[in-house]
């Protein structure tokens, strides 16, 4: 039977954008020298083409990981990410494809252990969002859309990376403050992030003990392609980050330690949580 999916929404055709066409450019340079801490490692990075997955590809390759970058269609952004793997003297592959599909997922994960060898951490990070004032405006189509993207690829990508993942190994989900915070404007993408969190707290408890432990990032407003090219309206984009305590946008490489620490033994007592990289964003709402 052939397998179906929904097509990408074009109500926002630029996304999920390039990294490459935005200014000013956002930081994903690891801000300190590596330590080993994921020697010799495997991690497939989703969405690792650009913004928070690019920060994580390149400190988890200073940390001495080699990296799956698994990206829609953006083809300039994650020739650069993979280059940036290599910089650090690690091997990296860019496999594109979409990850609401079932059948894309387990291909692309195959594909990485027969190039690696192993599959040590599982990185969720790529997601979709789409802004609409009134809950009318969500069509179908974006809502199955969004769903497919932000969960039913964690669940797809967590099923084929099973017969891989060895104890030790480590699962760390992409969610948001806007499942803590809401987001009048996000209606479905915020919905998505709210199963996020529950399908992590409960896939931690699954699979504690088989060793395997899994913890989420939740980061608040991010300078990444994802709000300036259709994330956001563009009236709202001046404004990005800028209602934080801090009074502005983090960057990708504020985020990328959060998931570097809960992929390496440093978090080795921690399954099931939340980090909140987000400026202080949801404890002062």
């Amino acid at each position: 039977m052939a397998e179906t999916i929904d097509p990408p929404t074009v109500e926002e055709p630029a996304l999920p954008g390039h990294e490459s066409q935005l200014e000013p450019k956002p930081e994903w340079q690891p801000r300190y020298p590596g330590s080993g801490r994921l020697q010799d490692k495997v991690a497939i990075v989703t969405g690792g083409d650009s913004g928070i997955g690019r920060a994580v590809a390149a400190l988890f390759a200073r940390e001495g990981a080699d990296v799956a970058i698994f990206y829609l269609d953006e083809h300039d952004d994650a020739a650069e990410t993979k280059r940036i793997v290599e910089s650090e003297g690690r091997r990296a592959i860019a496999v594109p494809g979409d990850l609401g599909s079932k059948e894309f997922c387990w291909r692309a994960v195959q594909q990485v252990v027969e190039t690696f060898g192993r599959l040590d951490l599982l990185i969720n990070n790529a997601g979709e969002q789409h802004p609409d004032e009134n809950i009318e405006d969500i069509t179908e189509e974006q809502l199955r859309r969004t769903f497919q993207t932000n969960i039913y690829s964690m669940f797809f990508l967590t099923q084929a990376a099973m017969p891989h993942l060895k104890q030790g190994a480590a699962i760390v989900n992409c969610t948001s403050e806007t499942m803590y915070k809401g987001a009048p404007m996000l209606l479905d993408y915020s919905a998505t992030k709210g199963a996020i969190t529950a399908f992590t707290r409960s896939l931690a408890k699954n699979l504690v003990e088989k060793g395997i432990r899994v913890n989420a990032v939740a980061p608040g407003p991010i300078w990444t392609p994802l709000n300036p090219f259709g994330g956001q309206p563009t009236d709202k984009v001046s404004k990005f980050g800028k209602s934080t305590p801090m009074k502005r946008p983090g960057q990708p490489n504020e985020v990328a330690p959060s998931f570097l620490f809960l992929a390496c033994e440093d978090a080795s007592y921690m399954t099931g949580q939340v980090l909140h990289p987000d400026g202080g964003d949801t404890t002062a709402s």
